[in-house]
């Protein structure tokens, strides 16, 4: 449900955050499916390939798309099972996705570009220093809720309370900016840019063309759209959908509980919706950061994540006595 749902919002997330930053400038811009037309035109081209790049060049951009299909089927749906959940599942969540970052940059640096190398690196540190404000958050909601797999604390988190709704926030600003930061947004990057001094995402993707480079953008798509299954887990309630089945005359039939599910789906790209115009929004009137303070941007959302973590520390009394 989470993989499908993920993959009806990424075809128009994109065309979102593109229609609000146009007509934030005061321009009639591209339709919401534009995106997706130019990547199905890059779908039917052929791949540029440079002669001095290995097998991994060529690999790279399958097994970062795949990556991120396998990290969304460890998602759960509110108030549905998520394919393959389990205790620890988000830190495999984490890996998998950090696994199709590592062939990424590989790819980058496989090129031998010394412009791509600099934005291999710089993705590779802001990677790095991402990681810890995830995982920090992650163990945070572990230890409020007492369990270890996203589905039960998602479905354990409940906002009852200011110390919840104080988690809560957080959480979600966290994930919001991580999002950020992973598809290489503002404040971090700008996908506008044409300067190779200044690029991270951009510049590491020079000398990938056609199929290549149309499973890299469906990919970056995809990732945003996990982002904002991650947010809405968050916010939209955790009723279990279960089908009530009556007998009548020998005849059973459904009832109810259907609209809780369509009520569910409907709230979820309520949010998705939120999520790219907030990130259309904010491209639109944040400035991109001078590349020195980047790392220390990045690290301030670890100190962010250790407040929820110390607040949790306090509610459950473990710091006491």
């Amino acid at each position: 449900m989470g993989l499908l749902l993920a993959i009806v919002t990424a075809l128009f997330f994109p065309g979102i955050i593109l229609r609000v930053k146009s007509m934030a400038s005061g321009r009639k811009g591209p339709g919401i499916l534009q995106p997706w037309k130019n990547i199905r035109v890059l779908l039917h081209k052929g791949s540029v390939i440079s002669t001095t790049t290995s097998f991994v060049f060529r690999i790279a951009p399958a097994i970062y798309l795949s990556t991120i299909i396998c990290a969304l089927l460890l998602l759960p749906f509110p108030g549905m099972p998520s394919l393959f959940g389990f205790s620890g599942d988000f830190i495999l969540f984490a890996y998998l996705l950090a696994l199709g970052k590592f062939l990424f940059i590989l790819g980058a640096l496989d090129t031998g570009s010394s412009f791509e190398g600099m934005g291999a690196n710089r993705e590779a540190l802001y990677s790095m220093l991402a990681e810890p404000a995830f995982f920090i958050l992650f163990g945070t909601l572990a230890l409020l809720t007492g369990y270890t797999s996203m589905q039960q604390i998602f479905e354990s988190f409940q906002f009852a309370g200011h110390n919840s709704f104080i988690i809560g926030f957080i959480a979600v600003y966290l994930l919001i900016q991580i999002a950020m930061i992973e598809n290489s947004r503002m404040p971090v990057d700008d996908p506008k840019t044409h300067l190779e001094l200044t690029m991270i995402h951009e510049v590491m993707i020079l000398d990938h063309s056609g199929f290549d480079l149309a499973l890299m953008q469906i990919g970056t798509a995809l990732k945003f759209a996990m982002y904002g299954l991650l947010i809405a887990n968050f916010l939209v309630p955790a009723e279990d959908v279960k089908w009530l089945v009556n007998s009548e005359n020998g005849i059973e039939y459904h009832e109810g509980i259907a609209w809780l599910l369509v009520i569910q789906v409907g709230v979820y790209f309520l949010i998705q919706v939120v999520f790219a115009a907030l990130i259309g929004l904010m491209e639109s009137f944040r400035a991109r950061k001078k590349l020195v303070r980047n790392p220390q941007f990045i690290v301030t959302l670890s100190s962010i994540a250790l407040v929820a973590f110390i607040l949790v520390l306090l509610i459950t009394f473990k710091m006491i006595g």
